[in-house]
């Protein structure tokens, strides 16, 4: 039997090496670049956004992340370096030919990755000046990882880390993910630039399938506005085949812990970002019961979710299921309204499509809480879905109204 310990701590992992530096891209001096280093190399599974407007880094990453191997991430932000034609196309992959040459490597074995503002040439001179800082300060502590989840921070109020442990027999792997996200958040891949850190040695088919799965269950469950970035970016990289002498594909012992582990670390780490959703006052649980279809139940869950006006009556702590019935009914989805029900915090508010009698004040008190459930039945299946989203505040419009300034 393997052992699974999670936790909110970085732990520093096996076969990598971290950093974080300062070149100028954020306006307030704080730490913008961050490099991930693998020195005998990795194994990864990547996924990108599924925009049509797709960041340089991303179009370079895909390429380089094609044979399912790399040695070294370099992350920034400050600038997202998307609609940013030839010269970010030639900055994104110039970043990558400054950190292969600082390390000793391919520039084919390096990733990149941006968050920031969409439009604005990237200065990547900075970004080559602080290659050198980060090489020679990488490190194999924990601390590191927190650093360099700090420093691809935008909007972020709150740092993103979830670890992991798992016992395999008389072997322990780690597991350390970080991620950003706050704003321009919608479950069309990822939605985050977000790193999961193993020594777990996983053949490439293992990290694909586990990944995978891992995204849909948790980042792709997740949204905050409904909008998709330019640059989402969410990767797995596993040093393991540099460090142990097995490989470990499905079937193997401690496989399904292993799953789980990268699984629940996506889940954390998708949780930090709803709950930190641009002006966001709590999380919001939307459970949809009741379907004839998981994809059925996943889609009204997304509409009620992404919805603005069920949104601020949350952030309100108004039970106004109306809005919820709404949000359900525009999915596009067939049920009887008849049999609809919905309960805010367990609290009985709709039954049969119509309205039920509850007290004001315990509904209000149920919505004023950091984190708040919103279960709707369709009565039309046995089929349900999970999404985790935020509510809507005066600082969400706050926020946006003067990203750039």
């Amino acid at each position: 039997m393997s052992a699974i310990t999670i936790m909110n701590t970085p732990l520093a992992v096996p076969g990598f090496l971290a950093s974080a530096a300062s070149a100028g891209l954020k306006k307030n001096g704080k730490k913008d670049v961050a490099l991930i280093y693998a020195p005998q190399g990795a194994q990864i599974s990547a996924v990108f956004t599924q925009s049509q407007v797709v960041a340089a880094p991303v179009i370079v990453s895909k390429e380089h992340a094609s044979d399912q191997s790399a040695s070294a991430l370099i992350m920034n932000a400050g600038n997202a370096n998307a609609c940013t034609g030839e010269q970010g196309m030639q900055a994104a992959l110039r970043s990558c030919e400054a950190a292969a040459e600082a390390l000793g490597i391919a520039t084919d074995e390096v990733l990149v990755a941006s968050t920031g503002v969409i439009g604005v040439e990237l200065a990547v001179s900075r970004i080559i000046d602080s290659i050198e800082p980060l090489v020679g300060s990488l490190s194999a502590q924990g601390e590191a990882l927190e650093e360099v989840a700090r420093a691809i921070m935008t909007t972020d109020l709150a740092v993103k880390i979830a670890s992991a442990t798992v016992e395999v027999g008389e072997k322990t792997y780690t597991m350390t993910g970080i991620a950003k996200g706050s704003g321009m958040m919608a479950p069309n891949m990822a939605t985050v630039i977000c790193c999961v850190l193993t020594d777990a040695p996983l053949t490439k088919e293992a990290l694909k399938a586990i990944f995978g799965q891992a995204i849909d269950e948790s980042l792709n469950c997740m949204t905050v506005d409904g909008d998709t970035s330019t640059n989402d970016t969410a990767i797995l990289m596993s040093s393991g085949l540099g460090l142990y002498d097995t490989r470990i594909e499905d079937g193997d012992p401690g496989y399904s812990d292993i799953e789980m582990a990268i699984t629940t670390i996506c889940v954390e780490l998708a949780r930090a970002i709803a709950r930190d959703g641009e002006g966001a006052t709590k999380l919001v649980n939307v459970y949809v019961s009741g379907a004839a279809t998981s994809a059925d139940a996943r889609t009204v869950a997304l509409e009620i979710g992404n919805s603005p006006l069920v949104k601020t009556a949350l952030f309100g702590n108004d039970a106004n299921w109306g809005r919820v019935a709404m949000a359900a009914g525009k999915a596009g989805v067939a049920f009887d309204q008849s049999k609809m029900a919905i309960t805010f915090g367990g609290i009985d508010v709709c039954k049969d499509g119509t309205a039920v009698g509850f007290d004001e004040d315990e509904a209000l008190a149920a919505l004023d809480r950091e984190e708040v459930d919103v279960h709707v039945d369709l009565g039309a299946g046995e089929c349900c879905a999970h999404i985790w989203t935020c509510d809507f505040s005066y600082d969400y419009v706050k926020i946006n109204g003067e990203y750039r300034s």
